[in-house]
């Protein structure tokens, strides 16, 4: 079975690549389920609804997200109405949203994903990898084929939950800092993992937002406002094959492609 994790999408010049590139990209690999971390989808921070749509019309079946999924009022109440939106499970019970899911494939094998957030340089928060024992004891029984996606700033963090949570899931896809890492694998007992899966955004920019304000606050100290970048777009992704039956994974494949034709920036 092929699962495709798209890595985070940023503003509208990434939605439109997910939509311009998803079709050919389930023909040749033979997806069968499609996962995104859209934290960034609008206008490069946070998520709409109206963005969450625009995705699964592309042919995106979940959506996860991090610490900026907040950062837009009316994703709130989206949080708990849209089951395929996750926002990470180790925020406080009391926050809209859930941080897990189960969800249905042809077959009979159903997908379970799980959204975790780092802690190291992050936010203070519970902590991932009890809340990932707590959140995998849940799909217990119901299914073998579970994805996580750390969201962490930390490379130590993120090998940190590979190796944890090796053999007891499908894949540890690492996301938030947005550039692809070369250290794709399958673990020793199964998972498939990679520190950062990378963005689909806007290739010549800084993490997909226009470089002039990003070198202006490193520069001066003083805050700026950031936007969308223009140009081509890079699609980043892994594409993963596990076995149904035990969940394990047999390979995991990076995707890097470039969009000529680009985009216009904005949100």
């Amino acid at each position: 079975m092929n699962i495709l994790f798209i890595g985070d999408v940023i503003g509208r010049p990434g939605r439109e690549a997910v939509a311009a590139l998803l079709p050919e990209l389930r023909r040749q690999h033979h997806l069968v389920f499609t996962i995104a971390n859209a934290e960034n989808a609008a206008g490069g921070m946070g998520i709409t609804p109206q963005v969450a749509a625009q995705l699964f019309h592309a042919g995106v079946d979940v959506l996860t997200s991090g610490n900026h999924v907040w950062r837009r009022r009316e994703a709130l109440p989206f949080l708990d109405q849209e089951p395929r939106l996750l926002r990470p499970a180790n925020y406080p019970p009391q926050a809209p949203g859930r941080g897990a899911g189960l969800f249905p494939v042809a077959h009979n094998h159903p997908v379970a994903v799980l959204n975790l957030l780092g802690r190291t340089f992050m936010d203070p928060m519970d902590c991932p990898f009890r809340a990932a024992d707590r959140e995998i004891e849940l799909f217990r029984g119901k299914t073998n084929l579970i994805v996580v996606d750390m969201h962490a700033e930390a490379t130590s963090e993120k090998l940190a939950m590979g190796w944890f949570l090796d053999g007891r899931v499908s894949a540890v896809i690492g996301t938030h800092t947005h550039v692809q890492t070369a250290d794709e694998r399958v673990l020793s007992h199964g998972t498939a993992y990679i520190t950062d899966v990378g963005m689909t955004g806007p290739r010549d920019s800084i993490l997909g937002v226009k470089p002039d304000p990003v070198i202006s606050r490193f520069v001066t100290g003083l805050p700026g406002r950031f936007e969308v970048a223009a140009g081509p777009v890079v699609f980043s992704g892994v594409v993963m094959d596990i076995d149904p039956e035990t969940g394990r994974a047999h390979a995991i494949r990076r995707v890097l492609q470039l969009v000529q034709e680009a985009p216009q920036a904005g949100t």
